[in-house]
């Protein structure tokens, strides 16, 4: 699977599946998806980072993905 989902992908998805579930931003139902939220975290608000770096690394956890980014380690508190 690539890093793409079409609306009604997106929109079969469950709340849980998201780095951002209030918002619906950020889906991460697989590894590919997890590699593109931590490309795209820097257009996250400020003020939601920590969550969204939070959730990257549980997830990556959950797909065996190596999260790379200083800045999402740093968010996460790790």
């Amino acid at each position: 699977m690539n890093d793409r989902l079409d609306t009604e992908e997106r929109r079969e998805l469950p709340d849980s599946v998201y780095g951002l579930p209030e918002r619906r931003e950020y889906p991460m139902p697989d590894a590919a998806h997890v590699r593109a939220a931590e490309a795209y975290f820097r257009y996250c608000p400020e003020d939601l980072k920590p969550q969204l770096a939070r959730a990257i690394l549980r997830f990556a956890k959950e797909y065996g993905v190596d999260v790379e980014s200083p800045t999402v380690l740093q968010y996460a508190g790790e």
